[in-house]
């Protein structure tokens, strides 16, 4: 298993930035695959980044593309993403989680933190 905690959301005005963390725990050589997921009231979650555990290679959202980055921190088991040029409709809760692989199997997300709320003021 993966325990996983996000922190560093809160209430920022419109063109801030704000940078989450997730710290990873547990059974973290099985991570392939970080991502980022954000789900605001009313609609379903929305793929935000995802970053390879060991390669490095990075995914983005289309709406976020060119104002998020992911990023990770192997050595700490942390995955972040710096939030920057803020839109109130960025507000939502944000979610990490884990995208596994154990051997040749490769698992969808399937380890999710409890979420942090970021909200966007205009």
């Amino acid at each position: 298993q993966v325990q996983l905690v996000e922190s560093g959301g809160g209430l920022v005005q419109a063109g801030g930035s704000l940078r989450l963390s997730c710290a990873a725990s547990g059974r973290t050589f099985s991570i392939y695959y970080m991502g980022w997921f954000r789900q605001a009231p009313g609609k379903e979650r929305e793929f935000i980044a995802q970053i390879g555990w060991s390669t490095g290679n990075t995914d983005y959202g289309n709406s976020v593309k060119g104002r998020f980055t992911i990023s990770k921190d192997n050595a700490k088991n942390t995955l972040y993403l710096q939030m920057n040029v803020l839109k109130p409709e960025d507000t939502g809760v944000y979610y990490c989680a884990v995208r596994r692989m154990i051997g040749l199997t490769v698992y969808d997300y399937d380890y999710w933190g409890q979420g942090t709320q970021v909200t966007v003021s205009s």
